[in-house]
């Protein structure tokens, strides 16, 4: 068994500001300590995408300095709040593919994991090229039979939250149709750009994103432009993956959550007794 941990859209500003009130350096620290203490025997952490928000150095240094914590190995994807110069400058040991893409692959002994970059200058939305989606068909067919576990930022398909959609994968048919020989090896999608928890399938294939580490996309299927979608300060999470030769198994975990811990029973003898005389928080 292999445990990976999926952190998505931390946001990175300059050192010392706010975003959306919130300071996204300390939220993501907060992550990186909680995965020391609980999670520093995972194999990789990988972050989807969204790294920083305005994708300056200054944010990417900090971000570096945040990682330089983790005890686990981390892979950082690219997302379209991000610029690729500047994040190549400051993590010049990112994978990358021939054509300077953040694209790559690393192999477990489940299977190979793939890195896509969606990323595209001047847009919100996705973008698949031709030049990556070459790279893909390659890395799809040198794979052969084994599972295949696919990270990218922007989802390949529609998640039902019409202006997130707006700005999601431009070529969702391509990538489909890139994808669809390989379904039977393909075991799971993470992606994140939508910060909200959400699971399903896609052409059969299981998928999963989850809330960012900084603000979040309140649940609201009637907005209809992309400047209405209301924001939250739902509590960040990340998942926490565990690979097995059958199966995939992902927890969210809100790391932030300060609310009540308590044991649920067995602590007396009458367990209905211990229930119902537990005392409210004040």
């Amino acid at each position: 068994m292999t445990k990976l941990i999926h952190i998505t859209d931390t946001h990175l500003v300059e050192p010392g500001r706010l975003l959306y009130g919130l300071d996204p350096q300390a939220r993501l620290a907060a992550a990186v300590g909680d995965i020391n203490r609980n999670h520093a025997d995972a194999a990789l952490v990988v972050i989807t995408g969204d790294l920083t928000h305005w994708g300056e150095g200054i944010a990417y240094e900090a971000l570096r300095d945040v990682l330089d914590d983790l005890i686990p190995p981390c892979i950082p994807l690219l997302g379209n709040h991000d610029d690729r110069p500047t994040f190549r400058k400051v993590f010049p040991n990112a994978p990358v593919d021939e054509n300077g893409f953040i694209q790559g692959r690393h192999d477990l002994a489940e299977g190979r994991l793939l890195f896509l970059d969606t990323n595209q200058p001047g847009t919100h939305a996705g973008w698949y090229c031709e030049q990556r989606q070459d790279w893909l068909r390659r890395q799809l067919a040198a794979a052969g039979d084994r599972p295949l576990f696919v990270f990218m930022h922007h989802p390949p398909f529609e998640v039902g939250i019409g202006p997130m959609d707006s700005i999601g994968l431009i070529q969702r048919e391509q990538v489909a149709a890139l994808m669809r020989p390989h379904r039977q090896n393909l075991r799971h999608v993470f992606f994140g750009h939508v910060h909200r928890p959400i699971v399903g399938s896609w052409m059969g294939v299981p998928f999963s994103t989850m809330r960012a580490t900084n603000h979040q996309v309140w649940l609201d299927f009637r907005a209809e432009q992309l400047a209405a979608v209301p924001g939250s300060h739902e509590p960040p999470a990340y998942a926490v993956v565990f690979l097995r030769d059958e199966d995939v198994v992902i927890h969210f975990h809100d790391y932030l959550d300060d609310s009540r811990k308590f044991p649920l029973g067995g602590q007396t003898q009458n367990e209905r007794d211990y229930a119902y005389t537990f005392e409210p928080a004040e």
